[in-house]
């Protein structure tokens, strides 16, 4: 069965940066990932790229950033005064930037200096050029 936008598809993949690197992987999940085909659930170039595939059926596709996570966006780094940070806190670290709605956004601690504290909340793969092995599991 062809998949086509609408349909309930579940597949097999594995995500990797161009140095080959794997970033992520359905193996990792215990399960295939399910999602609505042409939905928005993915990244737009993943979405696309299971359109017209069948049960079985597997490929690569390389996806620019703006298939994926998009570019860097300047306005996502934000300096914060230190005082706003637990003393262990170091260049690197992962954490929470807590939204007026109690959602968080993960951010990168990039730069930590005598006054201040310099977030990316950029996506991690934001400017990524992104290669998924996709193969299709079920379509319903």
């Amino acid at each position: 069965m062809v998949v086509k936008k609408g349909d309930k598809i579940r597949v097999e993949y594995e995500g990797k940066l161009e140095s080959g690197e794997v970033f992520d992987a359905s193996s990792k999940h215990g399960d295939a990932l399910a999602f609505e085909a042409g939905a928005g659930a993915v990244v737009s170039g993943f979405d696309v790229a299971v359109i017209g595939m069948d049960v079985g059926e597997e490929k690569t596709v390389t996806l620019k950033p703006e298939e994926a996570y998009g570019e860097p966006n300047e306005m996502a780094i934000q300096k914060v005064p230190k005082d706003k940070f637990p003393t262990e806190a170091k260049e690197g670290m992962m954490i929470g930037v807590p939204l007026p709605n109690g959602q968080q956004i993960p951010a990168k601690i990039v730069k930590i200096d005598d006054k201040e504290v310099t977030i990316d909340m950029n996506h991690l793969l934001a400017g990524k050029v992104l290669v998924f092995w996709i193969k299709i599991v079920s379509v319903e």
